[in-house]
């Protein structure tokens, strides 16, 4: 590849609403583009990355004997029906009609497609159990699309479907799963969390969250140190002692065809939890409302009119049902092994679900047992955000100069740079290491742009290839230039010593 035949739009003003490095390089950096709100293109450099993490998706789930499949983008709302998420979903679903006015929608997640697919085509204990799995784009109206491919409407996705005959086998594909993403995320150098989570919309019976460590990350993950708990702090538990000084918290609570005011009871000293809130009261969304500056606990307790949740700490100061609504704490005490627990910050990209049969009895897909009894297919969902995975490499790899590519997935390991084109000599020995390059199948770019010095060496550190050689002023000594873009450390190679160097870097012995 040769930087003046290539599309490599780089830039030196970020985005206007750029508050992450992620979406503020990958976009000066000529990786991507924005076409709309929370709509992003990927360029050639970015379209290189993109599928260097297909590709290792790809290899992980292969050995583990998942297969790839490509269903419609387009999915008819009569399934969405038959599994009653057409409404329940929310207006992040997108719904629209075709010419002759039939319902359909834009798939965010593809359970009832997948359903559809195997029913009537997987129906004896015989075909099972059987995984399979897409890498497909997705979309998803999000309210406020922000962080360029974090939060995204328009994403990359692989989502994959086991079937099952028992829930035993749906837990051995779960746990093969989980090793699974384990595999990729190690595969690409990411310091990662796998917790317990909220399963949300998706349902089903347990989840579980792959979190990258990251200090500006979205979700709080609840953890301890000395053993493996590890919580979406929407899902996180601890063990507190029993309060006598409560607070409230009132929320007016969001159902299909109605609303309600909902009062909740926590600790002086707790936040409220709206995922665990809101799965406690059964709503769609839990909005905030005014509290009436007159009314004691007393009078919301003794009225009608609202339904009234104690947090689980408060048991001994009222006689209602408790349920967890507490956002654990950092010092809570871990259930687990009783000692502290701490909280961090993380950038979910993965999710799997035990989803058991919710998909399977709503769009009744069966199967014959060995018996020849009918029953409804187990099943798991397994998803991994790819291009949510690119953005968050830079969100833990780029300093301040910009992106930080690691070999494995880097657009091109080595940048070529001729200081100046126009000196015969230069020109020669950088292309010579090119071809060479090129023979061993190394990935690797020639910038041969009529460009000033400074300009190609900002470029080399704004892009993040993992390495560079310079070909400049002292070529004449036989010495050209190596430059690790992680370190920015340089190091003078003597001309005759670059094969030896290249073999150390690339490709061994």
């Amino acid at each position: 590849m040769k930087f003046s035949k290539s599309f490599i739009p780089t830039t030196k003003q970020p985005p206007k609403d750029a508050v992450v490095n992620s979406h503020k390089y990958l976009v000066q950096g000529g990786f991507v583009s924005q076409t709309g709100s929370g709509i992003y293109n990927f360029l050639p450099m970015g379209k290189i990355v993109l599928d260097q993490i297909s590709t290792i998706v790809k290899e992980e789930l292969n050995k583990t004997g998942a297969q790839e499949v490509d269903l419609g983008m387009v999915t008819p709302a009569s399934l969405w029906k038959e599994s009653a998420r057409y409404e329940k979903y929310g207006k992040e679903l997108l719904r629209f009609k075709d010419r002759k006015s039939n319902d359909f929608v834009l798939g965010p997640t593809y359970e009832e497609a997948m359903v559809d697919l195997v029913r009537n085509r997987v129906t004896s204990y015989k075909n099972l159990p059987l995984n399979l799995y897409q890498v497909k784009t997705k979309f998803r109206d999000e309210l406020r699309p922000r962080f360029g491919l974090l939060r995204g409407r328009e994403f990359l996705m692989k989502d994959g479907y086991s079937f099952h005959s028992s829930e035993e086998s749906l837990k051995e594909e779960f746990a093969l799963m989980e090793q699974t993403y384990k595999n990729i995320l190690d595969r690409l150098g990411l310091e990662y969390r796998v917790v317990e989570a909220d399963s949300g919309s998706i349902g089903g019976n347990s989840s579980k969250e792959f979190m990258v460590l990251a200090s500006n990350g979205e979700d709080d993950i609840v953890y301890c140190e000395a053993c493996e708990y590890g919580a979406n702090i929407e899902a996180a538990v601890s063990s507190v002692d029993n309060s006598t000084n409560s607070k409230i918290v009132v929320k007016k609570a969001l159902y299909e065809d109605s609303s309600k005011i909902v009062v909740f009871f926590i600790s002086q000293d707790d936040e409220l939890q709206l995922t665990k809130a809101t799965k406690a009261v059964d709503a769609l969304e839990l909005f905030d409302i005014d509290t009436p500056q007159d009314m004691t606990k007393q009078d919301f307790i003794d009225s009608s009119e609202y339904e009234c949740i104690i947090d689980s700490s408060l048991e001994n100061e009222f006689a209602l049902s408790s349920y967890d609504v507490r956002a654990v704490q950092v010092g809570d005490t871990c259930k687990c092994c009783g000692n502290k627990l701490n909280i961090t910050k993380g950038i979910e990209v993965g999710h799997i679900f035990e989803l058991g049969d919710k998909y399977s009895s709503a769009l009744n897909a069966t199967f014959l047992d060995e018996n020849g009894k009918s029953k409804n297919l187990i099943m798991g969902t397994y998803g991994l955000g790819i291009s949510r995975l690119v953005a968050v490499m830079q969100e833990v790899l780029s300093d301040e100069k910009g992106c930080v590519w690691n070999n494995i997935i880097a657009p091109c390991q080595l940048d070529i740079i001729i200081s100046d084109i126009k000196k015969p000599d230069q020109v020669k020995v950088a292309t010579d290491i090119y071809n060479k390059c090129l023979e061993k199948g190394l990935s690797v770019i020639l910038d041969d742009r009529k460009e000033r010095f400074g300009f190609k060496i900002g470029d080399f550190e704004l892009i993040g290839f993992p390495y560079a050689i310079i070909v400049g002023r002292n070529l004449s000594d036989g010495i050209i230039q190596l430059v690790d873009r992680k370190t920015l450390q340089k190091t003078d190679i003597q001309l005759d010593e670059i094969d030896e160097k290249l073999k150390e870097l690339f490709w061994g012995s």
